[in-house]
């Protein structure tokens, strides 16, 4: 095969392969169709992906500590705090050796939030047990600090449940990516009050 016919094989190739991962890709993380744009689409999926397996991961391995294992599922309960009884939140950061983009995270023992920037947008991931009307709650946090939801994907697993925002900073919003984590980690909290409502 001449030079030619070998580099045109190679870009039909390639060219095939981008097609079938845009494809297996959810269509939100690719903002173009352009090779750089499909790869690094795909590489943020494949870290969402990896994120849901460290969670079930995690969540196996609990259960398989745990000294009575129920087949019936268990209730959550949330933790009771007192007003003068600070919740047991860590507030972590992330800076250029984490992430390319602005993060900030929110990890408490019922829920995991991430809020990161991706070109206009922020990019919010949550996960939790499941909680019926949680979804319901960080959605109306979102929408009282100036936020509007773009896209949402849940994800479950069993009792595990990963919510994927692509939400749009409207210009009235004056949140940092660290408020933004905290308040929507209040809304696990019972009778939370946030920061729009001081």
């Amino acid at each position: 095969m001449s030079h030619i016919a070998v580099e045109r094989n190679r870009r039909r190739q390639m060219n095939e392969h981008l097609k079938v991962l845009r494809s297996l890709t959810p269509c939100f993380y690719i903002k173009r169709g352009d090779q750089a744009s499909i790869i690094g689409g795909v590489i943020d999926f494949i870290k969402e992906l990896h994120q849901v397996l460290q969670a079930l991961e995690s969540k196996k391995q609990r259960k398989s500590l745990s000294p009575s294992p129920s087949p019936s599922p268990r209730p959550v309960l949330l933790p009771q705090l007192s007003p003068q009884q600070p919740p047991d939140i860590n507030i972590n950061s992330f800076g250029a050796e984490h992430f390319k983009e602005l993060g900030a995270c929110c990890n408490s023992s019922v829920a995991d939030v991430e809020a990161k920037i991706s070109g206009s947008n922020v990019l919010l991931k949550v996960i939790s047990k499941q909680i019926p009307g949680q979804i319901v709650k960080i959605i109306t946090v979102l929408e009282k600090l100036s936020f509007e939801v773009l896209h949402l994907n849940i994800s479950t697993m069993e009792d595990t449940v990963l919510y994927s925002f692509v939400i749009k900073i409207r210009l009235e919003c004056q949140l940092s990516l660290e408020e933004l984590a905290l308040e929507v980690q209040k809304s696990f909290l019972p009778n939370a009050v946030y920061a729009n409502d001081i």
